[in-house]
């Protein structure tokens, strides 16, 4: 298993100003970086594929979709526009060198209509990405989709539903991302969930119960990592928690995150707390 940090811990935001932490987060021992993705076309591609080749960086990205994209909406235009968003993210991703692209792709962050997930919403998803499929291979990308916690879908919160998901749409490019922080809302067992998904299992994020220092709440991660043994998971461990940084106004834990945990502690902290149960 690989080990990378999302950027999140520093920003949800990524522009130009952000390029150093690259060969920093190299030199912290990291094997990937995760990238945010809201709107492709506002990420620095180009200079994030030279700057990850230049640090010997693996490039993965996280995707939330921004607003008025919607990819079960009611609404056959805004469905169509969603698609063509997709496209433009998978096309963003390949020029930064990724071959894998996350997240809550089925829906955006807090779209919750009031009603129970339909079958005309479940037949939009499949469709929208098994009409993906034919991109991803061109690209050589894995789509990994991420199932979160009901205060922020209605759609997918879990392993099981991620699952059959997949087993819908039904090509090997596609996949299930496992947060450990949502499984931890959602899963009865966290292990289980891992072991039910088996070969979907595409990308694991890493987070602990408050999104802060990993070890410092009550995630089991020993019986995580073990049941991704018992899979024979080898894909990417990706740390995502969130620091508290007084000078980025786009930090995710601006608000709430513990003032005395940096970026930096999150990263540095949470690959020695995984080196040490990986031993």
């Amino acid at each position: 298993m690989k080990v990378g940090i999302s950027a999140f811990a520093w920003t949800a935001v990524f522009t130009q100003a952000h390029l150093p932490l690259l060969p920093r987060v190299r030199d912290y021992g990291f094997a990937a970086f995760e990238i945010p993705m809201f709107t492709p076309q506002d990420l620095p591609t180009r200079d994030l594929r030279r700057g990850f080749e230049s640090s010997d960086l693996e490039c993965t990205i996280c995707a939330i979709l921004p607003t008025g994209i919607n990819p079960i909406s009611p609404d056959r235009a805004v469905r169509k526009r969603s698609r063509i968003h997709l496209v433009e993210c998978i096309e963003g991703a390949s020029e930064m060198g990724a071959h894998l692209l996350g997240g809550p792709l089925f829906a955006p962050i807090g779209y919750l209509p009031g009603h129970r997930r339909t079958g005309d919403e479940w037949k939009w998803a499949v469709e929208l990405f098994q009409s993906l499929t034919g991109l991803l291979e061109e690209n050589a990308i894995t789509l990994s989709i991420e199932p979160v916690n009901r205060s922020e879908t209605f759609f997918l919160r879990t392993a099981e539903e991620a699952r059959a998901l997949c087993a819908a749409v039904a090509h090997p490019l596609v996949g299930v991302t496992l947060d450990t922080f949502h499984a931890n809302i959602e899963e009865k067992s966290i292990p289980s969930a891992l072991k039910l998904l088996g070969p979907t299992l595409a990308h694991v994020h890493m987070s602990e119960n408050d999104r802060g220092l990993l070890g410092a709440g009550h995630i089991d991660f020993p019986e995580i990592l073990n049941a991704l043994d018992s899979i024979g998971y080898d894909q990417y461990l990706m740390i995502e928690g969130f620091g508290f940084s007084p000078d980025e106004a786009h930090a995710p834990g601006a608000l709430w995150a513990d003032a005395m945990i940096s970026p930096e502690d999150i990263a540095i902290q949470g690959l020695a707390f995984i080196e040490k149960l990986t031993g």
